[in-house]
């Protein structure tokens, strides 16, 4: 690789590191592409790399966001600049690191992909004609309870049959609502369609066959409740049987869930609700909502909410 635009002090660096760090060849590369791309910056900047300033690097990471390069991208080109700045510091030829408190922009996390509507009501109908009647009867309810009200799959195992002082969550197949515990301890109630309520009744009817006396809503073949583990394989495995394009997992139906009823609502706010991931600034927004409005949302908005008898 051609080293000859960097400086003597880079080349210091980069050796040091080589035989310190005693780095593999392409981390080697890395690092010294990091400091072209530097000495480069500097250039345009008409100053000394040593001589560069914390307002020199901001503008610089500016640039490569403009540019296009993600957030991830320019922390690591920002780590090895730090690296050679501190060892520079060490040897006496900077006062300070002028890359220790800048950070690189935040990358947007990107969201799972959702199914289609045909797909997603495909998929919750799908079985293997070949399989166990009880796992069939298991599974079809859980993917229901995934789609049709937003579970988390932690929220979905925690699933008692019946409502008590130890139960995390429940269903209360009554009043068509599923109780349960999201993240940050906190308490919720959503709605539960028809097509969801049919599942259960379904399931219910078969589940003793197994573990009569325990309390997980849904269990695994030996009676013990179900893992989260256990979810995303199952549907995975339905998802080949049912010949979708890509594997589905728990985070993906409960996605696809909120993408459907917000193209059919428009109502963030309401779905938000319903999902319980809402900040504490929003939150106090969502309270103003009542359980009547949400669940007129839900059922004129989601596709399983109500089936054609």
């Amino acid at each position: 690789m051609d080293t000859a635009a960097l400086s003597a002090p880079m080349l210091q660096y980069l050796e040091h590191v080589r035989v310190q760090k005693r780095l593999a060849p392409r981390t080697h590369t890395l690092y010294t592409l990091d400091l072209q791309r530097l000495s480069a910056m500097a250039a345009e900047a008409h100053t000394e790399v040593l001589q560069l300033g914390p307002q020199h690097i901001r503008r610089f990471v500016a640039q490569m966001h403009a540019a296009g390069r993600s957030g991830r991208g320019i922390a690591l080109i920002l780590s090895g600049w730090r690296g050679f700045f501190t060892w520079a510091g060490r040897e006496g030829l900077v006062e300070r690191n002028p890359v220790q408190d800048v950070r690189a922009p935040k990358s947007p996390k990107p969201l799972p992909k959702a199914l289609s509507v045909d797909d997603a009501v495909r998929f919750a109908e799908s079985s293997q004609a070949q399989g166990d009647p009880w796992v069939q009867a298991r599974d079809s309810a859980m993917v229901e309870l995934l789609y049709g009200s937003g579970l988390r799959v932690g929220e979905l195992v925690g699933l008692d049959t019946a409502a008590s002082v130890q139960a995390l969550g429940w269903i209360d197949r009554d009043a068509a609502e599923a109780h349960v515990l999201g993240k940050g301890s906190k308490r919720r109630v959503v709605p539960v369609g028809k097509a969801a309520l049919a599942a259960l009744q379904a399931w219910l009817a078969v589940r003793d066959q197994v573990a009569p006396c325990d309390a997980a809503l849904f269990i695994g073949v030996r009676g013990a409740r179900l893992s989260a583990a256990s979810v995303w394989q199952r549907l995975r495995e339905r998802s080949l049987v049912a010949g979708m394009t890509t594997p589905v997992h728990p985070h993906m139906l409960r996605h696809s869930f909120a993408s459907h009823v917000l193209q059919s609502s428009q109502d963030l706010r309401a779905v938000q609700e319903l999902l319980g991931h809402a900040s504490i600034t929003t939150t106090q927004v969502y309270t103003r909502l009542d359980f009547q409005h949400l669940a007129q949302v839900y059922d004129q908005a989601h596709p399983r909410a109500r089936k054609k008898d």
